[in-house]
């Protein structure tokens, strides 16, 4: 059927805007067949190159769907598809996950008090105690606690700092190979992703600044616990990028310390006298437990508003029972103990497999975090081939946007003794790959 709806735009991002906002409004409806490229282009005064291009950029988006000579249309249930991990197969170890060993995680909870009916949590959303502790926790790493407030975990907190600060077809600065889910956010909030590549020193200062010409108008990343590639922000790294963002002072800048308090190194962040927008999100839930949806921000002056604005407007405040929960966590003695010993032994355990891959000649990378990344040819064989010997590994395909293949694994409970027969599995892996596809 033809649409009715007015497409209006004279550049790719504007038309695809437009589009969009048909989506939203309801006037274009799920099957509404948008006009062919030439018609469109004819009709707006642009190239049939720039309407091919909103449309390649709508398709990607999972906004519309082509179909051959079919045209194009909405698509049935406009969304993005999240690369969720396959099944865990049984009887092999389980090496996939990212979690942390729950034998570091405290085995009971501490009571909380549910709050007062008639207490103004909106009024009042951060309980005094936790809000002191958290500042502490920023300031222990030289980050500006100024301003800080609490959200929902990580996710959350990040999803709603870029809905607020960008717009539909607005570009995001993500790592190549980044976080999945993080990779997932981004265009589910109808935004682009400019992949900026990683080493053992986290983002690469030349791969940001080609990200900025491109016209980002946010960049999110790790200094530290980098996942899947465990990179780590030196302090000459952390120079070299605060020399890049110097030409791009409008740009937000989002940095995710998710693993604070288990990275095992410490944190050179772009937060201190650095860029003018800024943000570091961190959570509890790698060292305190998953089910704990907790993360604090501390950012500067106007992002601190633009975000509690819309928290007001949604959830309103991040629940004072959980609040209770992490405040008494926190400064409970036997669990800063579990803390500190994961912090040991996760490094420990990634170091013992980096050892062991390097002793059989395997190139990998986790310079700090709960993972180990390895370059390989083909992802599916290796994770298949390993799952021969026993183990389950997670393929690299939903880590990445535009960087080469690999298999992330997680040490975070690698026993000791395992890194050896894991290595070895890998080896004879390899090895047959390479017999396979030749040198």
């Amino acid at each position: 059927m033809a649409i009715q709806y007015e497409i209006t735009g004279t550049t790719a991002k504007g038309i695809a805007s437009s589009i969009e906002q048909g989506v939203v409004d309801g006037a274009l409806a799920p099957g509404a067949a948008l006009p062919p490229v030439r018609r469109l282009a004819e009709r707006l005064g642009v190239s049939p190159g720039t309407v091919a291009t909103t449309y390649k950029e709508l398709r990607r988006r999972g906004i519309v769907m082509t179909h051959g000579r079919g045209g194009t249309v909405i698509a049935e249930a406009p969304s993005v598809a999240s690369r969720r991990p396959p099944p865990v197969p049984e009887g092999v170890r389980d090496l996939a996950g990212g979690h942390p060993d729950p034998a570091f995680l405290p085995a009971e909870l501490p009571s909380a008090r549910l709050s007062p009916g008639l207490r103004s949590h909106r009024a009042r959303p951060r309980l005094a105690g936790l809000e002191e502790l958290t500042r502490a926790w920023f300031e222990r790493d030289g980050v500006p606690s100024g301003h800080i407030t609490f959200a929902q975990g990580a996710l959350d907190c990040i999803a709603r700092l870029l809905s607020v600060e960008l717009k539909p077809g607005d570009a995001v600065a993500m790592e190549d190979p980044g976080y999945h889910h993080l990779l997932d956010l981004v265009p589910a909030l109808g935004l682009r992703s400019v992949p900026v590549a990683v080493d053992d020193e986290g983002i690469r200062p030349d791969a940001l600044r080609a990200a900025l010409r491109a016209g980002v108008r946010a960049v999110v990343y790790s200094p530290r616990s980098q996942n899947p590639y465990g990179g780590w922000f030196s302090e000459g790294r952390r120079t070299a990028l605060l020399e890049v963002l110097e030409d791009a002072p409008d740009v937000l800048v989002i940095e995710d310390d998710h693993a604070a308090d288990i990275a095992g190194v410490p944190l050179h962040s772009l937060t201190t006298g650095g860029p003018a927008r800024w943000a570091q999100v961190r959570t509890v839930s790698k060292h305190l437990g998953t089910d704990l949806r907790w993360g604090a921000l501390a950012c500067d002056r106007t992002t601190l508003a633009r975000h509690d604005g819309r928290l007001l407007l949604t959830s309103g405040w991040v629940s004072h029972v959980l609040q209770e929960t992490v405040t008494r966590l926190m400064t409970d003695p036997g669990t800063q103990k579990l803390v500190g010993a994961a912090r040991t032994a996760y490094a420990e355990r990634r170091a013992s497999l980096l050892t062991a891959l390097s002793a059989r000649g395997i190139s990998a990378y986790g310079a700090s975090g709960m993972n180990v990344w390895v370059p390989v040819r083909d992802e599916a064989a290796v994770v298949n081939g390993l799952r021969t010997h026993g183990w389950w590994v997670a393929a690299g395909a939903r880590f990445r946007l535009a960087s080469a293949p690999g298999v992330r694994i997680t040490t975070a409970a690698l026993a000791p003794g395992e890194a050896e027969p894991l290595a070895a599995g890998l080896a004879a892996v390899l090895d047959e790959s390479q017999a396979t596809y030749g040198g």
